[in-house]
């Protein structure tokens, strides 16, 4: 059981909004800041200030990803920038930063400012739990681009780590035609296991070209175009990667592709299931680290 603390919750989507709430429900204290321009119910206050909500606070907790630039704090629903130097300028060696994806920038500014920080997503629990909500919004993506079913359908899945692993599990279950693109011998034989077809990069090009769906989920440019141009032009692809991603999208939009990058899908599908894992997974790094 953690002791009750002072949290400050800067910044992100309603993910991070439903956090705050489920943090203050255990009795904990909770200032969030950078949702003034919020679409939706916020039933915390906010704090006027970024100095007075991180004033005080035992642990302060960014968004999922943290920046998209390495520069201001992932603040959609704020009406001002909010400088990840200014963020740490304003914390004690005694606070702790957790956030979801802290780049090597981040974590060395962090460092310059005598800040230590978690990175949420380097937890193996937070990741394998995170890829249940994101393999659901890709299949809800599908369905609705898709004048297909699933079920029986060519699906790919580039991939086997564990947004793979969930994706394949989970499609496999509707009844779709699994394919798996793995390039350890361990994963290939699990995917053999689980009874669907096996894919290397180096046949790529015979097999793409009987997919209905693709589903990448490899963070570098897998769907070059040499391979773009042999797909079916009805196929529908869909990029689970962070950046860099894992599709030209210039040259499948050129090909007259459909090419979806799905981001952050746990904060826009399933964002009250997604702050639940966020809250255990805090409450794991206070615990271990006794903070």
């Amino acid at each position: 059981m953690v002791e009750k603390k002072k949290f400050s919750i800067i910044g992100g989507d309603l993910r991070n909004v439903k956090l705050a709430e489920f943090i203050a429900a255990e009795g904990n204290s909770v200032n969030i800041y950078g949702f003034d321009k919020a679409g939706f119910d916020v039933k915390i206050k906010q704090s006027s200030t970024l100095e007075e909500a991180i004033n005080g606070s035992d642990v302060i907790i960014g968004p999922i990803p943290c920046s998209n630039d390495n520069e201001f704090i992932n603040a959609p629903f704020h009406s001002e920038k909010i400088l990840i130097h200014d963020v740490f300028k304003l914390m004690t060696k005694n606070q702790l930063f957790i956030a979801g994806r802290i780049s090597e920038k981040i974590v060395h500014l962090a460092q310059v400012c005598n800040v230590y920080n978690v990175d949420m997503l380097e937890r193996e629990e937070m990741a394998v739990l995170n890829a249940i909500p994101t393999a659901e919004g890709a299949i809800q993506i599908a369905m609705e681009e898709m004048p297909i079913t699933l079920h029986n359908s060519n699906t790919l899945v580039l991939g086997y780590g564990r947004i793979g692993k969930t994706l394949a599990k989970m499609l496999h279950g509707i009844g779709a035609n699994v394919f798996v693109e793995a390039r350890k011998y361990a994963d290939i034989a699990w995917i053999k296991s689980f009874g669907y077809k096996t894919v290397s990069l180096s046949e790529l090009t015979q097999t793409i070209k009987d997919m209905n769906v693709i589903f990448n989920t490899i963070p570098s440019v897998v769907l070059n175009n040499d391979i773009l141009k042999t797909l079916n032009p009805d196929c529908l692809i869909i990029d689970l990667a962070s950046k860099p991603g894992g599709v030209d999208f210039d040259k499948a939009k050129d090909l007259g592709l459909r090419a979806i990058w799905a981001l952050s899908l746990p904060g826009k599908v399933a964002p009250v299931t997604a702050a639940e894992f966020i809250k255990d997974t805090v409450f794991n790094i206070i615990e271990e680290l006794g903070v």
